[in-house]
């Protein structure tokens, strides 16, 4: 009898940690790249070279986590939808990408390269990076651009947005990469301005 009254117990034990470490499984995280959606008109080819950097965001998206907009004033932190590198430095590098496409040329980059002599340095702060699942997403963005000769910058600013086409964070990331786009658009005409005082 004493052995019957152990072997329940020990089968209750088994059966109760495999309840627990049935709760206590999750959904696999997901993870989400930014991608360069410029388009280029294919008669811009520019010769000089152009480093963006650096890339200032908000704190409150400023971890791997989409931060969605709840409320005017809530946001919500999902847990499972992650950027697959930190967002400023996605950021500079879709930026990177879509000037090279809007200008026509290879030598754009978002880090310092050995003999790499710009022409042009690029700072960007993100003073707005919103995520409205299934509505749109919003970029407001203050973009300085800087001629290394004759030490002249430009300034700009830059709100732009996008209907996010369903609920998904495929949809969001997709969404603020066009936003992304419009940004790197206004930053390229100042750069073919040639950043005249």
């Amino acid at each position: 009898m004493k052995n019957y009254f152990n072997n329940l117990i020990l089968i209750s034990a088994v059966a109760a940690t495999a309840i627990f470490a049935a709760g206590c499984t999750s959904a696999p995280s997901k993870f989400y790249t930014l991608n360069s959606a410029a388009v280029g008109d294919g008669k811009s080819q520019a010769d000089y070279a152009v480093l963006i950097g650096p890339v200032a965001i908000p704190s409150e998206v400023d971890r791997p986590q989409f931060t969605t907009q709840v409320t005017r004033n809530t946001v919500a932190v999902d847990e499972f939808n992650r950027w697959a590198e930190p967002l400023n430095e996605g950021i500079g590098r879709v930026l990177a990408a879509d000037l090279a496409t809007l200008l026509g040329t290879p030598r754009v980059s978002a880090v310092p390269l050995a003999n790499f002599n710009p022409a042009y340095l690029v700072t960007i702060d993100i003073q707005k990076f919103t995520s409205n699942p299934g509505k749109l997403v919003r970029i407001d963005a203050l973009w300085v651009v800087h001629k290394t000769v004759g030490n002249v910058s430009l300034s700009g600013h830059a709100v732009v947005s996008e209907p996010v086409a369903d609920s998904s964070f495929d949809a969001l990331a997709a969404a603020h990469s066009r936003s992304l786009a419009k940004v790197s658009s206004d930053i390229a005409a100042a750069i073919r301005t040639d950043v005249k005082p």
